[in-house]
């Protein structure tokens, strides 16, 4: 019977919620003040969780050291304390929405787990917004 475990972690990174192809007024009509040119930031928190079948021998859905260090080397080194729009590879044309990032965070962890393992993440940009992404 599948089982779920959940590691928090969290980062601080910036970001512009900018279409490139709007006007200046209309991405201010969509973002708000989350289209002002000189960026802003949050004190991103994030859930990764992964359900599975129970390892018989060990006991473990997923050896909680490991998933600590691959969400610490894959996520957190490289989005923490950065602009996500100029800083990072995967938002140079991507709009660094939560449901965008989120999705990112699941694209570059799943390569790195059991294949017969899913894979949720929830990402908190506020304490009272957030996303959650399971893949397609």
């Amino acid at each position: 019977m599948p089982l779920s475990v959940t590691r928090k972690a969290h980062f601080n990174a910036a970001h512009r919620l900018y279409n490139a192809a709007w006007s200046e007024q209309k991405n201010k009509d969509v973002f708000g003040l989350c289209s002002l040119p000189n960026y802003h930031g949050h004190n991103y928190e994030m859930d990764v969780t992964i359900t599975g079948e129970i390892d018989p021998e060990s006991g473990f859905v997923i050896d909680l050291k490991y998933l600590k260090q691959i969400i610490k080397e894959t996520i957190e080194e490289k989005f923490d304390h950065k602009n996500l729009n100029l800083d990072t590879d995967e938002f140079k044309n991507l709009n660094p929405t939560a449901e965008n990032i989120a999705r990112v965070i699941w694209n570059l962890l799943r390569p790195k787990l059991n294949a017969d393992h899913l894979l949720k993440i929830t990402l908190y940009e506020t304490e009272r917004n957030f996303v959650s992404y399971s893949g397609s």
